[in-house]
């Protein structure tokens, strides 16, 4: 059975108080991507004592001129940012260590003019093979994320089911995944349920939202309880996070969201 988490963005307060908040809700687990400016020994004795984990943080990287490469000039899909990638994968797999984070989320950037799609598409393999032993030295999953280029992310790189899973079959490592985000796909292309069941074995990490307005489910047209059925009857044992904005309190929505998850 998967675990169903939460986006830290759900709750008021600072980042350190988040944990026992998520803990009061029934959570097990909080997704908190941005982690770099955070105190994380005092975040870990957090998570500790409010008995909650992490379930992911985003790639970063502690040097700003190797970050600016990652973040700002197309990311993977540009060969002169792998060097500085595997930096912050490192850094960012030190972070996890401390946190006792499991999931590293990875985004390939936007497209690059004038660079065949193959050429892109083949940089970002080649940057996930060359953090990959380090992923599996330290026991964590690289989880890469396709977004929707639609609504939200114009000229990314990166957005199809399909493509996704081809990179993740030709690095071949059993610690770089797919981030399934249901709200992306849905919009991007639909036919949710037959791509997570064909795909399973090559998705590490779940997000969710509902389409259109990226709220909470039951706000739009996706049926999540047969897509979280579909999920559970995989045999998926992964993390599947609740990373959309609230229409209502979270104390009223929670319930509702719990709720999904019955028969």
């Amino acid at each position: 059975m998967f675990t169903l988490t939460v986006h830290n963005a759900w709750f008021e307060g600072t980042e350190y108080e988040k944990f026992a908040l998520a803990r009061q809700q029934g959570f097990r687990a909080i997704e908190m991507l941005n982690w770099a400016h955070l105190d994380l020994p005092r975040l870990r004795a957090e998570m500790d004592r409010a008995g909650v984990a992490l379930s992911a943080i985003l790639f970063h990287a502690h040097n700003p001129d190797s970050q600016n490469l990652i973040a700002n000039t197309h990311g993977i899909v540009n060969a002169d940012a792998r060097e500085a990638f595997v930096e912050a994968v490192q850094d960012t797999l030190a972070a996890a260590q401390v946190l006792g984070c499991k999931n590293i989320v990875v985004t390939t950037g936007n497209e690059v003019p004038g660079l065949s799609r193959r050429d892109q598409h083949d940089n970002v393999v080649q940057a996930l093979k060359a953090a990959a032993p380090l992923a599996e030295k330290a026991d964590v999953q690289l989880v890469l994320e396709p977004l929707n280029i639609l609504v939200n992310h114009k000229g990314y790189f990166l957005t199809t089911t399909a493509e996704s899973v081809e990179i993740i079959k030709e690095v071949g490592s059993p610690k770089v995944k797919v981030l399934y985000d249901v709200y992306h796909q849905q919009i991007t292309e639909g036919n949710l349920i037959q791509n997570i069941r064909e795909n399973i074995a090559y998705i590490g990490h779940i997000h969710v939202g509902d389409v259109p307005g990226r709220k909470q489910p039951g706000t739009g047209e996706i049926n999540y309880r047969n897509v979280f059925k579909a999920i559970r009857d995989t045999g998926y044992d992964g993390f599947v996070v609740f990373e959309c904005g609230l229409t209502e309190p979270v104390e009223v929505v929670c319930p509702k969201m719990w709720a999904l998850l019955e028969d």
